[in-house]
């Protein structure tokens, strides 16, 4: 296709499938080896681009997202900074102090036609739990927009979405020669990746928590006239409460209002000066992706401009009135005849217990990658380091706000014990003390584990 055909096609589109592209899901003779195919994909998988992979941005050790803090830790070759070594992507394709600054990606969700004024700059979300937060009643929803993805909006599209934005060699974004787009087989083992990875179902909440400042918090999250966290964060999740949405919704879109919060990190800094995200669509309704809050502690900065830092300030955003006077605000504000308004303690609850279910969820995590290492000798170093990634994300998690001390212990044990497993050992040991230990780490943070 003749480039400014292509270009045209995006901007029509919001970069639809390629004519070339296959699209069509086979059926798959070998879930866990797709799955594992998809693996080596996603990590390692350039098509024939700039360098970048999936992996590059959704980095398996920061949560399958790329928070700053992580971004500070990478050489100076990292394919992440391709348009600081590659003159002809200097221009146009990121803003990089914003990238390194701010963890601030740069999008061309309005096409590639004019590169100097039409662009947003969005943190990475991170990519887990996907079989879980995608599917809205209106169609499938990825990215911070629920535009991540074009065409039909699912995880293959975004798939080749992320190779025509991020892979190229250039701006000219020739299929064939800038990168090639993913086969059908290639899509099909992304998609079976991707969606293995994190939760595969939703919580049920209220959980029999024991510390009382979280368990306090989540009675918070539950109270429809009160903090009414749960009518867009159903379980915690992704998915609006059915029950205040006229039955089944699934994922939705909102607008919160975030864009017009003072001084947002990416304006303070310049370079460039973000213009004004309008969020899902051409040119935009102003609405975005409501994310999942299981996994929201230990992945940082938060919301689609990475605004706040912490979960306890993003809780705190929706006592200002840049939300209670947004659209979803005013929402909320018609079910309960008030605005939110949490005092500081109430702040601290609610973060409390969205700490404590995110240590939940790091605990299950590592207890998998340890299954994972027991039954894969080959690959036990990887699930093994991976595994000691995520239990130290537990401990950090509830240590911040001094919470579950009793599991902290646990999980300190947890972790010493995955350290101390060799890579390659003649005769690996049992993992059932590390298992032993996670168990009893839940056993301490919930009173029925």
């Amino acid at each position: 296709m003749p480039n400014t055909a292509w270009r045209a096609f995006i901007a029509a589109t919001a970069l639809s499938f390629l004519g070339s592209c296959e699209t069509t899901p086979s059926t798959p003779t070998d879930p866990a080896g797709l799955v594992e195919r998809g693996k080596q994909i996603f990590f390692s998988e350039t098509f024939n681009g700039n360098g970048r992979t999936c992996g590059t941005c959704h980095r398996a050790e920061d949560n399958f997202g790329l928070s700053p803090a992580f971004i500070a830790t990478l050489p100076p070759n990292d394919p992440l900074f391709v348009a600081e070594t590659k003159p002809a992507l200097a221009r146009g394709f990121e803003a990089p102090r914003q990238m390194r600054v701010n963890g601030l990606i740069l999008e061309n969700l309005d096409g590639f036609d004019n590169l100097n004024e039409k662009f947003v700059l969005r943190g990475i979300p991170h990519t887990l739990a996907l079989r879980t937060s995608t599917v809205s009643r209106d169609g499938n929803r990825l990215g911070w927009g629920g535009d991540g993805a074009p065409g039909d909006g699912s995880v293959r599209a975004f798939s080749v979405g992320a190779v025509v934005q991020h892979f190229t060699k250039t701006l000219a974004r020739v299929p064939g020669e800038d990168f090639r787009l993913p086969t059908n087989a290639e899509l099909d083992a992304l998609e079976a990746f991707m969606l293995s990875r994190g939760r595969q179902m939703d919580l049920i909440l209220p959980l029999p928590i024991l510390d009382p400042v979280a368990a306090r918090g989540q009675t918070l999250f539950l109270d429809d006239r009160v903090a009414r966290c749960n009518v867009c964060h159903f379980n915690a999740g992704a998915n609006a409460n059915p029950s205040r949405f006229g039955g089944t919704v699934g994922n939705l879109n909102f607008n919160t209002g975030v864009e017009n919060l003072p001084n947002l990190p990416g304006a303070v800094l310049g370079d460039p000066v973000p213009p004004r995200d309008d969020g899902f669509r051409i040119p935009g309704d102003g609405t975005f992706n409501t994310p999942p809050l299981v996994e929201a502690a230990d992945t940082p900065p938060f919301f689609h401009n990475n605004a706040v830092s912490t979960i306890e300030a993003a809780v705190a955003f929706y006592n200002t009135d840049s939300f209670n006077n947004s659209p979803a605000g005013q929402f909320l504000r018609s079910t309960a005849g008030s605005p939110i308004a949490l005092n500081a303690t109430q702040v601290r609850e609610i973060a409390a217990f969205l700490r404590v279910i995110n240590a939940l969820e790091n605990i299950r995590e590592t207890e998998a990658y340890v299954n994972e290492a027991a039954s894969n000798p080959a690959g036990r170093a990887e699930a093994m380091r991976l595994a000691g990634e995520e239990v130290t994300d537990a401990i950090d998690v509830l240590a911040a706000s001094g919470l579950s001390p009793a599991a902290g212990l646990e999980l300190l044990r947890a972790k010493r014990l995955i350290a101390e497993d060799p890579p390659r050992p003649r005769s690996p040991p049992s993992l059932e003390p590390v298992l032993g230990a996670l168990r009893d780490a839940r056993a301490k943070i919930l009173s029925q584990p």
